[in-house]
Parts: C-alpha cells; sequence; structure tokens
C-alpha cells in the first residue's frame, strides 16, 4: 500500500490551524453584519457553462473541470474517447464535461442574482465565506483549495458602496492587527489607455499583461505587450503611465497630463478622487494608494477596482474586488450593477502567523480537565463537569482510571490550564481541588464553591 498523501496545494488544519482561522472568520464575519450584509452559501460545483468565459483566457485554463458520471458505462465508452480528443485539442465538451468547481464566489453569486432578481430587496447585501478551487501552481500564498470571504452590493451604482467597502477593509485589518495598503484604480482609466493605444479591442491585452508586472518585471511585460500586437510608440505610451509615482494628488496630476482629454479617463478619475477625498480625514484615507499598474485581470470589472497587501510581508494580493456593472447580463438578466471586494484567508492566516498576531486565547480549547481516580471519583466530576459547561466553561473527563502523570501529560499537549482533582478524601468530604497547571498553585474548595472560581 501506498504512502497516504494529499493532492498537491490543499492541506490538512489542526485544532490549532483551525482556531486561528475562526478568529480570523469571525472578524471578518462580524464586521460584514454591522455593514448589514447577510449571508449566502451556493454549491462547490456549478454548471460548466455558467464559470467559462468570464475570468478571461487565463482564468478559464485554472477552472478545475469535473468528469460526467457513468463515463466507465460501455455505451458512453467510444463517445467519452471521442470527447477526450477534443479536450486534448483544447475543447470543451459536454460528453466528457458539464460542471465544474467554482472558480470564486463573484460568478456563482451573480448566477444566483440573476435566477432570484425578482424576489430580492435591491440593492442586495450579501456576504459569502466558503471554499474556492484553482488548478493553479502551487507556492507560498497560492493553493489550489483556498477560502474567500466576499461582500457584495447589487442593485446600486452609488460610489458610496465602494466607500463602505474600503471601510470594511480597513476595519477588518485594524482588528486583525495587520498594517495593509488598500490600492486602487479604474478600469475606465485602463479602458482610455486601451484607446490611446489603437482601440478599445486592445483592453485585454493590455490589462492581462500589466497585471502580471509584479511577478515578471517591467521588461517582461514590455515583451509580451509586443507579441500581443502593440506597436513601440504604444509600448512606450504603456511605460510612461506604468512609471507614474508619487503620492495620490501627484499621481492624479501625472495621469490627468497623460490621458486627461479622454472622456472614459476623466470619468474614471473622477471616482478616484471621489473615493479619496470621501475619507481625506479618515482613518481609511491613511491606506488608501492610487496605483495606475493595479489591473485586476479579470475581465467583468467595469469601475473602481481594489488590491489590498500587508506591508510587513512579502506576500501576494490578501483582498482584492471592484465594480462590475453588467455580470448578471451574462446570464440573462441585464442592468444590474454590482460591486465586491473579497479577503484572501489562507493569505492572511500565513501573514499572521509570520507576524505573530494571533491573540494566545485564540489557542485556548479545553479550560479544565477533570481527572479521573475512579468509579466513584469519576462519577462525582462529571457531574460538577456539567455544571461548568452550563456556564460556557469547555471541560473534559479524562477517558479513564490512570496514573497523575499520564493525565497531567495529556493535559500539557492540550495547553489546558486547570485540572480539577477529586480523590477518596475529597469525594467523602465533598471537596475538590483545582490546581492552576500554568503556575503549579493548588486551590481546595468545596463542591458547591467551583462555579464561583474564576477560571
Amino acid at each position: 500500500m501506498s504512502k497516504p498523501s494529499l493532492p498537491q496545494g490543499t492541506r490538512d488544519f489542526s485544532a490549532t490551524v483551525v482556531r486561528k482561522r475562526n478568529y480570523i472568520f469571525q472578524t471578518i464575519r462580524n464586521v460584514f453584519e454591522n455593514y448589514g450584509f447577510q449571508p449566502l452559501e451556493t454549491p462547490a460545483m456549478e454548471n460548466l457553462e455558467t464559470l467559462m468565459g468570464k475570468y478571461g483566457d487565463e482564468g478559464d485554463k485554472l477552472i478545475f473541470k469535473i468528469l460526467n458520471n457513468g463515463l466507465d458505462n460501455p455505451a458512453k465508452q467510444e463517445q467519452s474517447k471521442l470527447a477526450f480528443e477534443k479536450v486534448l485539442d483544447g475543447k470543451n465538451t459536454k460528453d466528457l464535461t458539464e460542471r465544474a468547481l467554482r472558480y470564486d464566489l463573484t460568478i456563482p453569486f451573480a448566477r444566483y442574482v440573476a435566477m432570484n432578481h425578482g424576489q430580492l430587496n435591491m440593492p442586495f447585501k450579501r456576504y459569502q465565506i466558503q471554499p474556492v478551487w484553482r488548478a493553479d501552481r502551487p507556492q507560498k500564498g497560492r493553493y489550489r483549495e483556498f477560502y474567500q470571504c466576499d461582500a457584495d452590493v447589487v442593485g446600486s451604482y452609488s460610489l458610496l458602496n465602494e466607500v463602505e467597502l474600503a471601510n470594511i477593509y480597513a476595519t477588518v485589518f485594524k482588528k486583525l492587527g495587520v498594517d495593509t495598503v488598500i490600492k486602487i484604480n479604474s478600469r475606465k482609466i485602463l479602458a482610455a489607455l486601451a484607446e490611446f493605444c489603437g482601440g478599445a479591442d486592445k483592453m485585454v491585452d493590455i490589462t492581462v499583461a500589466i497585471d502580471k508586472l509584479d511577478k515578471v518585471g517591467l521588461d517582461k511585460v514590455k515583451e509580451e505587450l509586443s507579441i500581443r500586437g502593440l506597436t513601440a510608440n504604444q509600448i512606450q505610451t504603456i511605460e510612461t503611465y506604468l512609471s507614474i509615482e508619487g503620492s495620490n494628488a501627484e499621481k492624479l496630476t501625472q495621469l490627468k497630463q497623460l490621458l486627461g482629454s479622454n472622456e472614459t479617463a476623466t470619468a474614471g478619475i473622477a471616482e478616484i478622487e471621489y473615493l479619496l477625498n470621501y475619507h481625506a480625514n479618515t482613518f481609511v484615507g491613511q491606506h488608501l494608494q492610487a496605483d495606475f499598474t493595479l489591473a485586476r485581470g479579470l475581465n467583468y470589472y467595469t469601475g473602481l477596482i481594489f488590491e489590498v497587501k500587508a506591508n510587513q510581508v512579502l506576500m501576494g494580493s490578501i483582498g482584492g474586488g471592484g465594480r462590475y456593472d453588467d455580470l448578471t447580463g451574462s446570464f440573462g438578466v441585464p442592468n444590474v450593477p454590482g460591486v465586491g471586494i473579497s479577503f484572501g484567508v489562507d493569505r492572511i492566516y500565513d501573514v499572521m502567523e509570520e507576524l505573530a498576531l494571533f491573540p494566545a486565547e485564540v489557542q485556548t480549547g479545553t479550560k479544565v480537565l477533570f481527572f479521573n481516580l475512579g468509579e466513584a471519583e469519576s462519577k462525582a466530576a462529571f457531574g460538577l463537569m456539567q455544571e461548568l459547561r452550563e456556564q460556557n466553561i469547555a471541560c473534559e473527563l479524562f477517558h479513564e482510571n490512570a496514573k497523575f502523570e499520564k493525565q497531567f501529560k495529556y493535559a500539557d499537549k492540550k495547553q489546558i490550564p486547570y485540572a480539577v482533582i477529586i480523590g477518596s478524601k475529597e469525594l467523602l468530604e465533598n471537596t475538590l481541588v483545582v490546581k492552576n497547571l500554568v503556575t503549579g498553585e493548588q486551590t481546595p474548595l468545596a463542591n458547591n464553591e467551583l462555579l464561583s472560581f474564576n477560571f
């Protein structure tokens, strides 16, 4: 038998890790709820046609497709062979696969809105915390199965939504203790750049190339733009655009000089200025940074876009999102505006672990271990243990009558801070001993005093 293993890019989570992850989830969930968002869950798999064509060519390649069931049926085997040949040619076929694991939470949400828009109270604000899957190359901070935490608003064009979403980002990371920069741009500005460089049809070529800037560097981006058919003059314009730097105000001034005569660029600049001005005197404004190299390679974005990075750790983005004013149109329900953000929990966890930001109390599971010193003693312990559990104090009774050493060792490995000991003497006297396993201090108590003890 081969040694057991996990699929590459997936992980098991121990109790310690799960508690830390739940701390992140709950912090994000509480902020979402405070801002009026309501929870939603969608299936792990979607129909393939729901997902394909929504993420651009690069994203579509990373979708995990699910084989149809029944392919071992002799009647379907010849059909399956032909279908495999089509797949090898880069074509999808329903004879082989009709479903896929979700790539993100936004497209499934758009599908949900399209299916239920007649019953939804607009604007509809939902949050969603579920795993997604991508057939990406695993590396630090990048997994094939990972969680996203999304908050989206549909049914409103108001930029107040972007203002609030920026506030949510800043609030969550403040609560988690992670120092971040919230980068912002507008896809309208990128559309204007495309118009300067040959027309709107160049938009995808330019954004896909620019989106790789952090990973491959400027020279490789210019090389890719050349391969995609842009001229030397057009590439020079893009290089000038990517070289814009300085304060937010200085960047906007340079951008206006480069693209300001373009109507689309003017609209994008106005969006960025609105967001920056709204937060000019708030703690959120300290984290906002205009970054015109930000592209967010997903094709469905149409307006302001966000990306969050941790300042003290070398890590990719730990959050991102933006406006998508016609995402439901691809599902036959046009003109439903939307905007949303996402938290990358797995990367946030890695950042917090590296910076030792998790509070000590997050680690606490069982708080009290009742020692098992015999049948009668353990029965008395069991009754007292239930009383503590009623007070939401996590307790355990050791599973068997064993030597003190074994029971102490069990408590130590589980980092249980207190032990309650009831021996034969205590049983007769209706008393017990509480031992602080961190300091070694022992406190004799009557049984009826246990509930008032400060664990």
